[in-house]
């Protein structure tokens, strides 16, 4: 036991303070977003919105990541990633707590715009800073720390959350979302300003490659869609299903998804570890991670027992745990050669562009279709989006030649 738990404090050595610093920040940050796990149900259940006009709202929330991730990265290259990210959460705490008086379709529309515009403005800055306070050879670790910081905030997150809402309602939501944006923005200030922190691994760049002409780095922006489009029905459709189909409560939906965050938190460090010393490629790695993301949705198909439920969990933390922190290596790799701020926005907006399409698409096939038609046309997305990194690594080893 005590080899097991020196093992596990040897995969986090080596990290700068800095990384740490901004992992609590992270930490900090996500673990007061209690609103995004039960938006859907919000607006169902509170607001008596239809799953179409949900879905709608979920568009709007993409949209206003993805203009705000363009406009993050800019933003990041011109006056740099620090003031991105202070300016973004001290706003992004104040859009929250007004968030709640939006009562209406279209002003829910566009305060959740508004709200997420500005909100991942702070994503590409972020990316940049890690990459700044990380040597080379840590960079994927990293990733990793932020990613167990996220996930330890999403594990506490939905589960205080559903008790909340259980509580006080779903208004406690928003003024708890506010009051932790504006505490990570008083953490940022006081340990990551430019005049306390050092940097690790500076990158200039003489004739910086735009990422806009970068093939390979398109057809990865391509399969990382997919996979952002697939992951998040995890925070939209599924909660819905777990509430409709399987009947369970908010606090009950809550826990399960908590545990998602806790199974990362305890393990992820460890397997990125493991996967690293193997030397594989990166790629490979990431289409693993999709492949059980597929897994996860076509079990659900499978049988009624609800301790499916939480193998279908666990499918889709692993496949998570593998793809993102390799595809976030990958992007800020690549990222080295150009300008960082667009190249970690335009990864950025891969995802922010899967919020637009993916949860209105969701909701709208179950609305049309059902559960189990929705979960068989994730799979196969899934899969095809498998294939598509497949071609990425024959692309990557030609550029090699």
């Amino acid at each position: 036991m005590i080899k097991l738990y020196n093992n596990y404090i040897n995969t986090f050595r080596g990290l700068s303070k800095e990384v740490w610093w901004l992992s609590l920040i992270t930490f900090v940050n996500r673990s007061g977003t209690m609103v995004i796990p039960f938006l859907s149900l919000y607006l169902t259940k509170s607001l008596h919105f239809s799953l179409a006009d949900v879905g709608w709202i979920m568009s709007f929330f993409g949209l206003g990541s993805v203009v705000g991730t363009w406009i993050g990265g800019k933003l990041t290259d011109k006056i740099g990633y620090y003031k991105v990210m202070l300016v973004s959460l001290v706003l992004t705490g104040i859009l929250f707590v007004f968030l709640q008086y939006a009562a209406t379709f279209n002003e829910f529309c566009f305060g959740i715009f508004t709200v997420m515009l500005v909100a991942d403005a702070f994503r590409p800055a972020m990316f940049v800073a890690l990459s700044a306070y990380s040597k080379p050879e840590n960079k994927t670790r990293s990733v990793t720390l932020i990613r167990l910081a996220i996930n330890l905030g999403f594990s506490a997150g939905p589960a205080i959350g559903g008790l909340i809402i259980t509580g006080i309602g779903y208004v406690g939501l928003f003024w708890m979302d506010g009051i932790t944006c504006v505490l990570a923005a008083f953490l940022l200030l006081q340990v990551l300003h430019p005049k306390k922190t050092k940097i690790q691994d500076e990158v200039k760049v003489e004739n910086p490659v735009s990422a806009y002409d970068d093939k390979a780095f398109w057809i990865f922006f391509l399969a990382m869609f997919i996979f952002g489009f697939v992951f998040m029905q995890f925070f939209s459709t599924i909660p819905l299903y777990y509430s409709e189909n399987r009947h369970l409560s908010e606090f009950d939906i809550g826990l399960l998804m908590g545990l998602s965050g806790l199974f990362i938190f305890l393990l992820e460090m460890p397997l990125i570890k493991w996967l690293e010393d193997l030397k594989m490629s990166k790629i490979k790695l990431i289409a693993s991670g999709l492949f059980l993301v597929a897994l996860s949705f076509i079990i659900l198909n499978l049988t009624g027992w609800v301790g499916i439920l939480i193998i279908g969990v666990l499918l889709i933390s692993i496949g998570e745990m593998i793809a993102f922190p390799f595809s976030n290596a990958f992007a800020i790799e690549r990222a080295a050669k150009g300008n960082q701020g667009e190249y970690m926005a335009l990864y950025s907006i891969s995802f922010s562009l899967a919020h637009i399409f993916s949860h209105n698409v969701g909701m709208q096939m179950v609305a049309e279709y059902g559960f189990d038609t929705t979960w068989f046309a994730m799979t196969i997305f899934a899969l095809v989006g498998v294939l598509i990194l497949g071609y990425l690594l024959r692309v990557l080893k030609k550029e090699d030649l």
